[in-house]
């Protein structure tokens, strides 16, 4: 289904409960008694348990998409769109329905030479790569991805890090239409057709079938997201050379001012071998 894409999904799952675990890498470190079941999705989601999945690295290579109609944007992003789904409780068919409408079907001149799928702009605190595109105002900042994951992934965290979102988060996470106007509604975009605008796209495309695929593997229906957690899970990151604030905040999904605060860091200056917390939350 991943067509066009060089770099494959490796999922490493967070269990509840403490039992034995094994590190998913050598500078990483969990709990000690917690297994870890790794996961490699290429052609066809896996039953991933409960739990997140972290990003594989990034490899530094920017790749370009040559996306001809709307069908194979749907083929090669469906799955990626399940994944984040799993983990952070968005429905699939309003992922890929957003992505199809903001990046032009991955044609627009912002998707083309940013991989930036949903127009995330670069905003206080971002450190990743940037370029700029006119849009509401002229040379406007926009987030630069080296592969379009990552910009689903940030989407993820931009619905789930802002306090207007939230009561999205309390809507049923199969129901698509309440979804796409939950979005108008909490400012998403000022388009007053953009909720139909998504439905349509939904129901021409049977995107809601990714939905149900995802509910269908037993994470739930009408759930507040698709992963629970029931305990905090703690985690450290050695810091390696090349590691950056950034590049640690975006393989383990969280925010470079998280990372700040849970570290005590007044800069954003490491040393190797330094440890990190890079994880202390909930996701229940």
């Amino acid at each position: 289904m991943m067509r066009n894409i060089g770099l494959l999904f490796v999922a490493s799952v967070f269990c509840i409960g403490c039992k034995s675990r094994k590190t998913v890498t050598s500078v990483t470190k969990y709990c000690p008694e917690e297994p870890v079941k790794e996961i490699t999705v290429a052609h066809e989601i896996e039953k991933v348990d409960d739990g997140l999945y972290i990003m594989p690295e990034d490899t530094g290579e920017f790749l370009k998409f040559d996306i001809t109609s709307p069908q194979e944007y749907i083929a090669t992003f469906s799955e990626i769109a399940q994944m984040e789904m799993k983990a952070y409780g968005i429905p699939a068919s309003i992922t890929l329905a957003q992505g199809l409408l903001e990046s032009g079907i991955g044609k627009g001149a912002l998707a083309q030479k940013t991989n930036n799928h949903f127009g995330i702009k670069c905003h206080t605190g971002w450190e990743g790569d940037f370029d700029h595109h006119d849009d509401d105002e002229k040379g406007e900042c926009f987030r630069k991805y080296n592969h379009p994951m990552y910009s689903y992934r940030d989407h993820s965290i931009f619905l789930t890090g802002r306090s207007r979102y939230a009561f999205l988060f309390e809507l049923p996470n199969d129901d698509y239409k309440q979804w796409a106007k939950g979005l108008r509604k909490a400012g998403y975009a000022t388009d007053r057709h953009y909720p139909d605008k998504l439905i349509a796209l939904i129901e021409r495309h049977n995107l809601h079938q990714y939905d149900t695929a995802v509910t269908n593997e037993g994470y739930g229906r009408n759930e507040k997201t698709q992963v629970a957690i029931a305990e905090p899970q703690f985690a450290s990151h050695i810091v390696q050379s090349g590691d950056t604030l950034y590049s640690i905040s975006k393989r383990y999904a969280v925010s470079v001012d998280d990372l700040k605060r849970w570290n005590y860091l007044y800069d954003n200056n490491l040393a190797v071998g330094q440890e990190l917390t890079v994880k202390t939350q909930s996701f229940n």
